[in-house]
């Protein structure tokens, strides 16, 4: 397990750099986190207790590059801190919280995500792994989406889709939906039941769709009280007809 000495001086996020310096290669390394994160921003909208990093320097030894996963998920710190700033990267001193879990997105140029990477994590205890690979999982003899769980100190495959991460308090898992006008498999997060949490683009298209319901409803409303108030007309009209003042009624 790696470690830290918290009694040494430790510089802070502005002596470091803010990443890894390993730049993306492909739209789905930034796609996918977003996605994700918007997701938790709405599902837990009321809650100050979680930060999720996309493409952030995670730093566990000031004398130690940073490790830079696509995406990663601390539960227990602030989504805000106290002084309002934004973090420019996760320093394991500072947050006293190491992430529950972390994300690789597979790229062309291989980025050991199933050997150093994912020995990184191990070391560091991050309890859950996703790797998602779903351009050249044939390439690494491995499958689109897998999820491992820290187990006496190793990762252990998880099975299924959606796995449920009972310490997080979410499943995670792949279907197909719309994000920013693509359509496509996308990595989203769910309930225990296996139920997928709204997107954004679900919870616009929800409200769309309510709003033209009210809208028709209301059409229907005033519709029918036109024909009433036509029939009644009519109904006066034949009235008068006959010699009937509906006035004396």
């Amino acid at each position: 397990m790696l470690e830290h000495n918290p009694l040494q001086i430790l510089p802070t996020e502005f002596d470091l750099p803010d990443s890894d310096d390993q730049p993306l290669d492909n739209e789905l390394q930034l796609l996918i986190p977003i996605l994700l994160r918007a997701i938790l921003a709405l599902l837990w909208a009321e809650r100050n207790d979680w930060f999720f990093g996309i493409n952030l320097g995670l730093y566990y030894d000031s004398k130690q590059p940073a490790i830079g996963p696509d995406a990663f998920l601390s539960l227990g710190v602030p989504r805000v801190r106290a002084s309002g700033k934004l973090r420019l990267s996760y320093l394991l001193w500072e947050e006293g919280v190491m992430p529950q879990w972390a994300l690789e997105v597979v790229s062309q140029k291989y980025g050991g995500e199933y050997d150093d990477k994912m020995q990184d994590y191990e070391n560091l205890g991050v309890l859950y792994y996703t790797v998602y690979n779903p351009n050249h999982w044939r390439r690494d003899r491995h499958e689109p989406f897998e999820v491992y769980r820290l187990t006496n100190g190793e990762y252990v495959r998880q099975t299924g889709n959606s796995i449920w991460m009972p310490e997080i308090g979410l499943g995670i898992g792949v279907e197909s939906g719309t994000h920013e006008g693509i359509t496509q498999d996308w990595l989203y997060w769910y309930d225990e039941q296996g139920n997928r949490y709204p997107a954004p683009e679900d919870a616009i298209a929800l409200e769309r769709n309510r709003a033209e319901l009210a809208e028709q409803q209301l059409r229907v409303a005033e519709q029918q009280l036109e024909e009433e108030r036509r029939s009644r007309q009519a109904l006066l009209e034949k009235l008068r007809q006959i010699g009937i003042d509906p006035e004396q009624l």
